[in-house]
């Protein structure tokens, strides 16, 4: 690509293109820390989040000899791993559990889904130290191998928990603005503005005019706000002229492509994310709330429409994934994580919700070097407690960042402290690998 002369930084500010996600504001804000050299890696990972909480019992620890208000409604069935079940409502998911492993000895301590979402992103509890720790997207990204300059290192879609007060997971923290992630709320929508809106005349003609008031500026005030403003026109304009910007475009997908992932945000999502590592962007978090309610089954109401809607969404959307990674020869050098930010309740409620439950639950990893068909951690008869391999939301976080080559025990120079990438005393998972 030819290198962006000064007067091009800033011609996408004359049309508004900045404007476009989190990721290019948050660029614009301010300068971060700078990041330590970590060992490389060229894998890539695919977060899949369960916004709101799932229960391992109705997923993949299911318990069907333990009494009816523990074992709930649904019944397992045989995965393509001999002895290895998970729930009837993933058909589709459980041919395809010789690719994955199952992690049945989550236990993490945080039951409220603020301060869960927090930990289980950073692995660090929300305000400790006083530090704003980044999100997993922006941490391995920021630690390993730098992606393609010309895409966004780290985005994010799909439908998250209760749109209209929460927002997604994805502050960079103290790694700063660079490291944010690029925001597609409605994965079919594409990316915004990524051709100037006016006539080129007048195009050139706002470029002039911005390129005059601000040249003296920059010259005058070199601050790092400044300096980091530059760098998002940069790669807004890199972006813009990048043939592989074509990878958010999934029109592009044959339509029964678009079909096997399912016509609903959360398969849409999924289809993004394998175009998007397929271009090589190290990092995608596919968000799964398809209700205001998510997976947070409380009540009898909320748990029959993850019954009739999450789980049919996730079993279509996580297997065409699983199975198009595969097809492509790229499930080997690409990590899927499947998770929420606690479990629910052993027992049910008379009417058949279970509640916030952090003692023990589940996760899944599949591909990425991951032996398929493992599980480790085992909880007792009823799923309350976790008797073998309890893991930390720490623990959890080294084991991601082992899969993926990065250096859980680098540290960053945060205003003058050494801040670890993970919490020392983090045991990761490394028999998963």
């Amino acid at each position: 690509m030819t290198p962006l002369t000064r007067r091009e930084l800033f011609r996408l500010s004359a049309v508004g293109a900045a404007s476009a996600s989190g990721w290019l504001d948050a660029l614009a804000a301010h300068a971060g820390a700078s990041p330590p050299a970590a060992p490389k890696r060229a894998k890539r990972c695919v977060l899949l989040w369960m916004d709101g909480g799932p229960s391992h019992h109705d997923t993949f620890d299911m318990k069907p000899d333990a009494p009816a208000e523990y074992r709930g409604e649904f019944s397992p069935v045989a995965s393509s791993v001999p002895g290895l079940q998970v729930t009837e409502t993933f058909p589709r998911v459980a041919k395809l559990m010789h690719h994955a492993a199952v992690v049945r000895g989550m236990s993490t301590g945080e039951s409220e889904h603020g301060r869960a979402r927090t930990y289980l992103h950073t692995g660090y509890k929300a305000g400790a130290g006083g530090i704003d720790y980044p999100t997993m997207g922006s941490l391995l990204t920021a630690s390993g191998e730098p992606g393609d300059a010309e895409m966004p290192n780290f985005v994010v879609t799909g439908m998250h928990l209760n749109p209209a007060t929460w927002s997604y997971v994805a502050s960079p923290g103290h790694l700063g603005p660079r490291h944010a992630p690029l925001i597609v709320a409605d994965s079919a929508g594409g990316v915004p503005n990524l051709k100037p809106g006016v006539p080129d005349a007048e195009f050139a003609d706002r470029v002039a005019v911005l390129d005059k008031m601000t040249s003296g500026f920059l010259r005058d005030r070199p601050v790092p706000a400044a300096a980091a403003q530059a760098t998002a026109y940069r790669r807004a304009v890199q972006l813009m002229r990048s043939p592989k910007a074509r990878a958010f475009d999934l029109g592009a997908e044959p339509p029964k492509v678009r079909e096997a992932y399912g016509d609903h945000a959360f398969g849409q999502g999924c289809l993004l994310a394998r175009r998007l590592v397929e271009v090589g962007v190290p990092f995608v978090e596919v968000y799964h709330s398809p209700t205001p309610g998510g997976w947070d089954s409380h009540e009898g109401k909320r748990a029959k429409e993850v019954k009739t809607l999450a789980m049919p969404q996730l079993d279509q959307g996580m297997s065409a994934l699983l199975t198009d990674l595969s097809d492509r020869g790229l499930l080997d050098s690409t990590l899927v994580v499947w998770m929420g930010e606690f479990g629910r309740t052993p027992k049910m409620k008379a009417d058949g919700g279970r509640d916030h439950y952090s003692r023990a639950w589940t996760t899944v990893l599949a591909g990425g070097g991951v032996k398929g068909g493992a599980v480790v951690g085992r909880t007792d008869k009823t799923g309350a407690t976790v008797e073998d391999r309890p893991v930390s939301a720490a623990d959890f976080m080294a084991t991601i960042c082992h899969a993926l080559g990065v250096d859980a025990d680098a540290e960053f120079n945060v205003a003058g402290r050494p801040v670890r990438a993970v919490e020392k005393r983090a045991n990761p998972l490394t028999e998963l690998f």
